[in-house]
Parts: structure tokens; C-alpha cells; sequence
């Protein structure tokens, strides 16, 4: 089994930390796995991206040029990373902010209103997760409880205030598929 993941936004939408936790949820589960970032000219505001491979093999290297499932956060992710998705492979998107659909008909589109759901759990900043709980039940490539265990590694001592509000974002956006 390998899974390859792109995942990609604007700086400041939580992306590198979705690729650490699904990379800390691999490991702890025994696979080996890969975590590339990659950054545009700002943190905030500005592209980020990261790919995450997640193994039961040694992976040869932690670039993507296919990709099994792709999650997308906003409009020029979109425009970037779609010819990526492999045929038959997922395509999971932010619906609240990218505004179009999918032009491929080969593989398998979710559309999640993320920033909606992270409203709904009044915390902004969950809109990750929503997309996130949704890929996890799509995918089944790593078990949502290692990926809340991996959340308080990512989120360090913010960890008891907004566990709530990230693990109601999970299951509203596992809810959609």
C-alpha cells in the first residue's frame, strides 16, 4: 500500500500542519512516510503546499509528481495541483472558497464547505480538518483516532482549548462523503 498526498493553500490555513498530522498518524501506525513542504513567498497569505507519502514500503523519494488524493484549499491550488490527481485517484475541495468545479471526470471529486463547517464549530480555524475528517473517510489510509492523537503534537500547548472544536470539524466533514 502507498497513499501520495498533495495538500495545498494559503499560508496561515493550517496546510503543513494536515501534512504533519497525517504524517505523525502513518508512523504511529507503523508505515513509513514522507512530509515535503513547501512555501511561497510568504507564511501568511502567501501558497503552501506539502506532499505526504504514506507507505508499508521504504519510499524512494518524497516527491509527487502523480498524486492518489489532492486536498484543496483555495482557487490557484486548484488551477495547480487537478492535472495532478492520478486517474481513479481524489480530489477533495474547499468548496467555501473555490468557487468552480472540478474539470476532470476521471476521478473522484468532493467538494467540502469547509470554511462553513469551521463557523459552525466557531473556530476559524478548522476549516482544515473539515477537509481532513472528509479525506480520512474517503481514503482510509490512516485511522482518525491517530489523527486526533497526532493534533496535540502538532497543536502543542493549544491542545485542550481547541480539541473540541477540531474533532467536531473532523466529524462534520467525514459526515459529507
Amino acid at each position: 500500500m502507498i497513499e501520495r498526498i498533495i495538500i495545498s493553500g494559503f499560508g496561515g490555513q493550517g496546510i503543513m500542519s494536515l501534512g504533519q498530522m497525517l504524517s505523525y498518524s502513518g508512523l504511529d501506525e507503523g508505515r513509513e512516510v514522507s512530509w515535503l513542504p513547501s512555501y511561497g513567498p510568504e507564511m501568511r497569505g502567501g501558497t503552501a503546499n506539502c506532499q505526504v507519502i504514506i507507505s508499508d514500503e521504504p519510499i524512494a523519494s518524497p516527491v509527487i509528481s502523480q498524486a492518489d488524493s489532492v486536498i484543496i484549499m483555495n482557487m490557484p491550488s486548484l488551477d495547480k495541483f487537478e492535472p495532478m490527481v492520478k486517474r481513479g485517484g481524489r480530489l477533495f475541495i474547499n468548496s467555501s472558497l473555490v468557487l468552480k468545479k472540478a474539470r476532470r471526470q476521471d476521478i473522484e471529486v468532493y467538494y467540502i464547505p469547509a470554511n462553513e463547517i469551521a463557523a459552525r464549530v466557531g473556530n476559524p480555524k478548522t476549516a482544515g480538518m473539515a477537509v481532513l475528517g472528509a479525506y480520512l473517510k474517503a481514503a482510509g489510509i490512516v485511522k482518525a483516532q491517530s489523527v486526533l492523537d497526532s493534533l496535540a503534537r502538532v497543536l502543542g500547548g493549544k491542545k485542550p482549548a481547541v480539541m473540541p472544536a477540531n474533532i467536531e470539524a473532523m466529524r462534520l466533514g467525514a459526515d459529507l462523503v
